[in-house]
């Protein structure tokens, strides 16, 4: 008896640079919800002097921009935009000083994602080159 499943044609691979770029992206984005939440209670605290009032409505776009761009990777400037965003999350440190250095520690994952998916990328192609009959490309 053959499994159902046998005669399914292999689903492609989806390519590994913007699955890690995406989710890059939306992490940074909840990050800057965590760090408006930190400066809220800074500004509660009355340590920050930035109202509420400006505070979430800025964060909800940065975190908005974050997320549509994580969704747009792979169109033409996608990369880009998502490199310009780094900037963008860096600036969060003007409210909340931590953020520079978590804004270092995602810049520098985000350069990762993109070179360590663009290689893995290119050793796939070249194993599906070498071994067609396992790629799901023959059949």
């Amino acid at each position: 008896m053959t499994s159902p499943h046998a005669a399914r044609p292999a689903r492609p691979k989806r390519p590994a640079k913007p699955q890690f770029a995406s989710t890059i992206l939306v992490l940074e984005g909840v990050l800057v919800l965590f760090a408006a939440l930190t400066a809220h209670g800074l500004a509660a605290a009355g340590v920050l002097g930035t109202p509420p009032g400006v505070l979430w409505p800025v964060a909800g776009l940065v975190f908005v921009v974050l997320v549509v761009l994580s969704r747009l990777v792979t169109v033409p400037g996608g990369y880009l935009a998502g490199s310009v965003a780094q900037v963008l999350v860096l600036a969060c440190g003007f409210v909340v000083p931590l953020m520079f250095a978590l804004g270092v520690l995602f810049a520098v994952l985000w350069a990762v994602s993109l070179r360590l998916g663009a290689r893995i990328d290119r050793e796939r192609a070249a194993y599906d080159a070498a071994h067609p009959e396992e790629s799901g490309a023959a059949g």
